[in-house]
């Protein structure tokens, strides 16, 4: 390629076309000397510092721009290691952990402090956080998924994964973007500081379990604390559960760093905990060569108390499992014992109007979400109505239409049942779509309660349990309390006979209908916390509501108890030990054999009349 311009040939080119002379030609060759000349010079001469330091890409919903805060090489202290300053974070005040080269920005909470901030003044915010624990575990929340970003002027704004973006702290949807939207990240000094600023924040705390959650967050970077922490926080501990999990980190970090003698005093204590991270490190202790014989006894001793204990937690957890799963079978079940108890219609349809209740959960949710944004998170409350109605008028539909032309007829009852689940399967295909749907768990139901080291119970199970017996007792009182519960255990009992005293028996059969229906939708709502929603839900649960049904005894509400609870236990029992498909097909057996001995099912009617 040629040093020159294209113009200066083209010039140079045109006038010799013309007819200059030779003179002319030298001058132009001179004139694009010294242009070549200063734009080599110009090349060659940096930009202003202001100029380099304000190149940054605009912002659009499809593209972000990423914002290192700073690097840990260049910020780092040379003459303090990371465990020294994470140390010194706890245990001194923030202005001697880092120097802080300008002033905070106080405006703001104190996420929007921390956005504002540059990397001096977010560790020194770090060590010695403005704000509550709640902030903080926000802050944390944030970054996790990265939500947080920071407009060209320091606001704060959060960016979801639909690219949909709102202030800050108000949350409110915003169309106008910043020309300059930058994420907010954490370098690794950052982070580390992030993790033990949580701590102190939280080993500050009123709150008992917040402190029981700082010693966890100790506990998971147990290399990188000083012992010194602990043994300060386990002086002015009151409460005795956090009393404890502080005597094990503390041993833990005795095991660790102690002499023989420590560690087996360490062990003592040890010995009492469940936690897996601590037989991991009593396993790899008793893998070194050379230990001493009292080292070695105590560790086998401790291996064993931990092993033990870690299993009754791993059992305690399968039978919690098989209770929830209990709960969810009773909520689908009894519905079921209703209908057939008292149609006796095999009704293949049941487990669509369990799906229809989930899908009914996922409309309210998205109703909510737009346009009661402020309140999304208690949309269950109205789904749980929401569910039971949906489910009941169809069931009441259906049961008017298709099954009362068919009563008396039960083969064709079933074939009409089963082709109403087909057709309602379709429709929600043709609705909804063949995939499934999201049904959000609400917030106040995530997480899980921490029994121990190796046993957590989550809510949404503990929840499906206790609105299982809710809606169970409130049953049981429809049924015995109240006129029509007697009017259904009449016609259920005799229907000829009800029908000769007045009980209008084609009303309450449409009406049991319907009740049965609507339990199912209320199945639908609590599968949607635990599972996937999509068309096929039903079909998962159907089976399992039918072997309830027959092992409880037809039409017999604590029979459905009874067997709910031992077809979900012993099912997750032996799921564990023998594996899902061949639990399934054991549990088949063992129902067959027992129908086959006991017909009429664990509790059968008395005085039953079917006509």
């Amino acid at each position: 390629m040629s040093p020159y311009p294209s113009f200066i040939y083209a010039f140079i080119y045109d006038a010799q076309a013309s007819g200059c002379n030779k003179a002319f030609s030298a001058v132009s060759l001179s004139l694009s000397f010294v242009l070549l000349c200063l734009a080599f010079m110009l090349a060659l001469t940096p930009l202003p510092a202001s100029a380099a330091d304000t190149a940054v890409d605009s912002h659009s919903p499809a593209s972000t721009v990423t914002n290192t805060v700073a690097t840990t090489s260049n910020l780092a202290s040379d003459d303090k290691s990371l465990l020294t300053q994470n140390a010194q974070s706890l245990t001194t005040p923030a202005a001697l952990t880092s120097p802080v080269t300008s002033p905070i920005n106080s405006q703001g909470d104190a996420i929007e402090q921390f956005v504002a901030a540059d990397f001096s003044q977010r560790q020194a915010m770090l060590g010695q956080w403005p704000g509550s624990a709640e902030s903080l575990d926000t802050l944390v929340e944030l970054i996790d998924n990265d939500e947080l970003y920071q407009g060209n002027g320091g606001q704060t704004y959060l960016l979801n994964a639909d690219d949909e973006l709102f202030t800050y702290p108000d949350r409110d949807l915003t169309d106008e973007w910043p020309s300059d939207l930058a994420q907010v990240t954490l370098t690794n000094a950052l982070r580390s500081a992030l993790v033990f600023g949580q701590a102190k924040v939280k080993l500050d705390s009123d709150d008992p379990a917040q402190r029981l959650q700082a010693v966890s967050i100790l506990a998971d970077n147990i290399e990188q604390i000083d012992p010194a922490i602990v043994s300060a926080a386990a002086v002015r501990e009151d409460d005795a559960e956090v009393n404890a999990a502080l005597s094990t980190l503390q041993a833990r970090l005795d095991f660790r760093d102690g002499d023989v003698a420590t560690q087996i005093a360490a062990l003592d204590v040890l010995a009492d905990s469940d936690s897996p991270q601590v037989l991991i490190d009593v396993k790899q202790a008793l893998a070194n060569d050379n230990l001493d014989p009292n080292l070695e006894t105590a560790l086998l001793a401790a291996e064993a108390s931990i092993e033990q204990r870690i299993s009754i937690s791993t059992w305690s957890g399968h039978l919690f499992t098989g209770l929830s799963t209990a709960s969810i079978l009773l909520l689908a079940a009894l519905g079921l014992a209703i209908t057939f108890g008292l149609l006796g219609v095999i009704n293949m349809a049941h487990g669509e109007l369990i799906m229809i209740g989930a899908y009914a959960t996922y409309v309210v949710q998205n109703l909510f979400q737009a346009y009661l944004p402020e309140m999304a998170s208690w949309y269950l409350l109205a789904a749980i109505p929401s569910a039971f109605l949906v489910s009941a008028v169809i069931g009441m539909v259906i049961e008017r239409i298709v099954i009362r032309p068919l009563y008396g007829r039960e083969l064709e009852t079933l074939l009409a049942t089963f082709g109403i689940s087909l057709i309602l399967m379709q429709l929600i295909r043709m609705v909804f779509g063949a995939q499934n749907v999201e049904v959000s768990n609400v917030s106040w139901l995530s997480g899980a309660y921490q029994v121990s080291a190796s046993l957590a119970l989550p809510y949404n199970r503990i929840a499906i349990i206790g609105f299982t017996v809710i809606i169970l007792l409130l049953l049981v009182y429809l049924l015995n309390k109240t006129r029509f519960g007697l009017f259904v255990r009449a016609v259920t009992q005799n229907r000829q006979m009800a029908r000769a005293v007045g009980i209008p028996s084609a009303r309450i059969d449409m009406l049991a209908f319907g009740l049965g229906s609507g339990l199912a939708g209320l199945a639908g709502c609590a599968l949607a916390q635990v599972g996937n929603v999509g068309p096929s839900l039903g079909q998962t649960y159907i089976i399992d509501a039918f072997l309830v049904v027959v092992v409880g005894g037809v039409g017999q509400v604590w029979g459905a108890v009874l067997a709910s609870l031992g077809l979900g236990v012993s099912g997750t029992v032996l799921e564990i030990g023998i594996g899902a498909v061949l639990a399934k097909i054991v549990l088949l057996v063992l129902v067959i054999l027992f129908i086959q001995k006991r017909p009429q099912g664990l509790f059968a009617l008395k005085g039953r009349f079917v006509d």
